[in-house]
Order: C-alpha cells, then sequence, then structure tokens
C-alpha cells in the first residue's frame, strides 16, 4: 500500500478521496492549500499526489513549478480540475505531472490513475513472499474458521436465506436487499469500492441505500483487518 498526499481546497472532495483512498488500504493525508502541501511534502516524500489545479492561496500549476525547480519533484503527481482548460493541463504535464482527472471524478478513473501511477512510481502492492511473518500470522488468525463449520467457511459468508414471503412486497423486498449488501460486504471485508464494483452502484448511492436498509457497517469487517 501507498501514502498518498490529497490536495484540494473543496472539503466534500478531500472527504470523498479520502474515504475511496483509505477503503483501498492506503495512507492518506490531507492538505487543503499549497501551504499544507508543502508542509507535508517537506515531512515525507508521498508516494504520489493528487493536486487540485484551482486553489485559493497558491494553485497547483505554481506548486507543481515549485517543487520541479527545487528538485522535490521526485513522486508521480496527477492534476485534478474541474474548470481547467486544455493548454492548462498540457503545461502541467510538460511541468512533469503524470496525467490530469477531470472533476467529477468517477471513481472507476480515480483507481485506474492512481495505479498507473503508482505502478510509475516503483510503488507496487507487495508480493505475498514479501509479507511479514506478523502479517502473516495475523491473517491466519483472522481467517481460521472453527473446526465445525469448516465447510462453510470454506464457501464463504452465507446469505441470510430465511425470508418470510406472507408479507408486503416492499418488506420483503428491502430484507432480501439487505441479506444482499450484507453478504457481499462480508465477503469483500468491508470494502465499499469493492461491494460498489459487485453490485454496480456508485458509492454515494450504495451508502444511501445501505443506510436507508439499516445495515450495520461496523460488523462487515473482520477483526484484525
Amino acid at each position: 500500500m501507498a501514502n498518498i498526499l490529497v490536495v484540494d481546497d473543496e472539503h466534500g472532495i478531500r472527504d470523498l478521496l479520502w474515504e475511496i483512498l483509505n477503503d483501498e488500504g492506503h495512507q492518506v493525508e490531507l492538505a487543503e492549500n499549497a501551504a499544507q502541501a508543502r508542509a507535508a511534502r517537506s515531512k515525507e516524500r508521498p508516494d504520489l499526489v493528487l493536486l487540485d489545479i484551482w486553489m485559493p492561496d497558491t494553485d497547483g500549476v505554481t506548486l507543481l513549478k515549485e517543487w520541479s525547480s527545487t528538485g522535490l519533484l521526485n513522486m508521480p503527481v496527477i492534476m485534478m480540475s474541474g474548470h481547467a482548460t486544455i493548454d492548462t493541463a498540457v503545461e502541467a504535464t510538460k511541468i512533469g505531472a503524470l496525467a490530469f482527472l477531470e472533476k467529477p471524478i468517477t471513481m472507476q478513473k480515480l483507481l485506474k490513475a492512481v495505479e498507473q501511477g503508482l505502478a510509475r512510481g516503483g510503488q507496487r502492492k507487495p508480493a505475498a513472499t514479501e509479507i511479514s511473518s506478523r502479517e502473516v500470522a495475523e491473517r491466519d488468525a483472522a481467517d481460521a474458521p472453527a473446526h465445525s463449520d469448516a465447510a462453510a467457511q470454506e464457501a464463504g459468508p452465507q446469505p441470510n436465506q430465511n425470508f418470510v414471503l406472507d408479507k408486503p412486497l416492499r418488506e420483503a423486498r428491502d430484507e432480501f436487499e439487505k441479506a444482499y449488501f450484507e453478504y457481499h460486504l462480508a465477503r469483500e471485508n468491508g470494502s465499499m469500492t469493492r461491494v460498489a464494483e459487485k453490485t454496480g452502484l456508485e458509492r454515494t448511492h450504495l451508502y444511501r441505500k445501505l443506510k436507508q436498509l439499516g445495515v450495520d457497517l461496523t460488523r462487515s469487517k473482520r477483526p484484525g483487518s
């Protein structure tokens, strides 16, 4: 997993990107302006930077130039904007930006750009042989099923199929949908990103749906994960 710095003056966008990237297992640091981004960059070089172009104090292109001229542009940088022109995007790329994402950013485009950026920067997910013995022990302890229900565990989480059909359609449908989403959350160990992909829903729609159905998200992740 990687350390990613997100620089954007819009609180909602920072929170959304944090949720998606954190859900993928990355360490995410947030900055709302260039000053905070400089401080974060001086503290530790991130593996990847998502940098907004239009910010109130110093715009993203100027900050990119600053890092480039001072030798600090030694990590992949992906620019973001909802109002930038093609010329601005080209300029940022010439300075050293790896890619440009146009807002609103879809989850699929974000994850693809991040994956490509980390691969370009040499930051790939560790292979199985690189996982520490402690991680293996913790993972085995979390995943080990009880002997009595080993066969059921091997088959993966089992949905609740004890549905009562003698009830209004809306209630029966809600009951089924709740079991459906609980099944996928358990199967994906609580990863909202993967559940959204599996069920074909946007993350915002998925969150609203789970809240409406009363799904307990705190129970979807296994202890120690």
